[in-house]
């Protein structure tokens, strides 16, 4: 049963009796792409240390493997998961089963290393069988709009985009920047064909399973796993969608238009959610024991 403003908490510690499965975002939970969060940290630690299992969950448009890395770089804790399934992860995926075809590729340089290892040829738009898409191939200063003109041409050839992060924007300290699903979204209103990798479509929440029966050498229960996010489009709509619970962070990508990151509006909230017609489990401003 759904509350127009579901119950908001403080604690994490009042949720955990109820899951043995935590999948976890990553970027505006555990860091703000600038600095980890030791109270989201802690509190994932707490939670694998009462025999929980924690699956971080992310649009990372890059492998698991990367992620593990540049989170070591954020000091996030190694003991603050069990592993990592990133977008990545299901692109390659993706690009393997279509082993012998070129891809045009649309992001940074940065994001190359998501292609190592797999039979595939990056040529020019003009000749690529389809499109890969990490990003902005310079988030700094682009915007989605940049992109009009590229989008017409592929949508002309009638290329299938392949979205590596569904994410619309995601959080770079205090600002918001553009990130792979912008274009993928424009290229879908343009009536061009989109397979989005990661949150919130059903692969991603598959494999994290998949990771978490690996750790705890049994299937869980989906009324037994909690999604942690805060994303509506993402997050929230991911979780409903595969059947799981979602604790939804407030002081994330939405906190402005929620009135604040210290004092959301339950008024606001109670908006969002329903604008969506999608209800978390409760809310918290940023996850902590």
């Amino acid at each position: 049963m759904h509350a127009a403003t579901p119950p908001f908490t403080t604690h994490f510690s009042a949720l955990p009796q109820a899951y043995d499965v935590v999948l976890c975002d990553v970027w505006g939970v555990v860091h703000n792409g600038v600095v980890a969060s030791a109270a989201a940290c802690d509190a994932l630690m707490r939670f694998r240390q009462q025999g929980g299992t924690v699956i971080l969950i992310t649009n990372a448009p890059r492998p698991g493997a990367v992620v593990t890395t540049l989170l070591d770089g954020l000091k996030v804790p190694r003991a603050a998961c069990d592993g990592i399934v990133s977008s990545g992860d299901v692109t390659r995926a993706i690009v393997a089963e279509r082993a012998g075809q070129s891809a045009y590729h649309i992001g940074p340089a940065r994001d190359v290393p998501i292609f190592d290892g797999l039979a595939l040829r990056l040529v020019d738009a003009e000749r690529a069988d389809y499109v890969v898409c990490t990003g902005l191939f310079d988030d700094t200063v682009e915007t989605p709009q940049d992109y009009v003109g590229l989008i017409e041409t592929l949508r002309a050839r009638g290329l299938v985009m392949v979205c590596a992060n569904p994410d619309a924007v995601v959080e770079r300290g205090d600002k918001l920047v553009y990130c792979a699903g912008a274009i993928a979204d424009l290229y879908a209103s343009a009536g061009g064909s989109v397979l989005y990798a990661g949150k919130p479509y059903r692969p991603i929440y598959e494999q994290a399973l998949s990771a978490a029966l690996t750790t705890r050498g049994n299937a869980t229960a989906h009324g037994r796993v909690l999604a942690i996010g805060d994303s509506v489009r993402t997050d929230l709509k991911g979780a409903a969608a595969f059947g799981i619970d979602c604790l939804f962070v407030t002081a994330g990508i939405h906190a402005e238009e929620l009135g604040g990151r210290d004092n959301p509006s339950a008024t606001a909230l109670a908006g969002v959610f329903a604008a969506a017609g999608l209800f978390p489990k409760a809310v918290t401003r940023r996850l902590a024991w």
